[in-house]
């Protein structure tokens, strides 16, 4: 949120455009009190997602591209076209991610949609982040001086 705060007016609506969708389709579901509006959020949520990475793609700056200034303003070469990969691959997933939580909403035990949505989803974006960060520590050579940059400096090496 700090950074945010530090961020110039023209990143700042891309970046915070995703979070505001999403409560937005939050508030459009509590307020109808719809069970199965309910269960369409994560399916909802995963196309506005898609929506916003796509629509980036479409700029000359990608999401993730915005995103990655925040923390580093300076991009090394190459990272701009690294970004823009990773934004495509996003997209790929919101829409794998989108069909599977469709397709349970529809026809699986209300169990696996909550085993689903509410527990493997997000091991599966942690796995994606974990993916990302290694393969651009790998990339890019840039190591900080916290523990996952010194273990994959050391790990890298070779």
């Amino acid at each position: 949120m700090l950074r945010l705060r530090e961020a110039r007016r023209e990143d700042l609506w891309p970046v915070l455009r995703v979070p505001l969708s999403l409560f937005g389709l939050f508030a459009v579901a509590a307020l109808s009190g719809e069970q199965r509006l309910f269960m369409a959020l994560p399916v909802l949520v995963n196309l506005g997602l898609l929506a916003n990475f796509a629509a980036s793609l479409r700029g000359p700056v990608s999401l993730v591209e915005r995103f990655a200034r925040l923390q580093e303003p300076d991009l090394p070469p190459g990272g701009p076209a690294y970004c823009r990969t990773w934004t495509k691959i996003w997209c790929g997933f919101f829409v794998a991610n989108a069909l599977v939580s469709a397709g349970l909403a529809l026809w699986a035990p209300v169990a696996w949609w909550t085993l689903y949505t509410g527990l493997l989803a997000y091991l599966l974006i942690g796995v994606m982040f974990t993916v990302e960060y290694v393969v651009r520590k790998a990339t890019f050579r840039r190591f900080g001086d916290g523990l996952p940059d010194r273990l994959l400096r050391r790990l890298l090496r070779a």
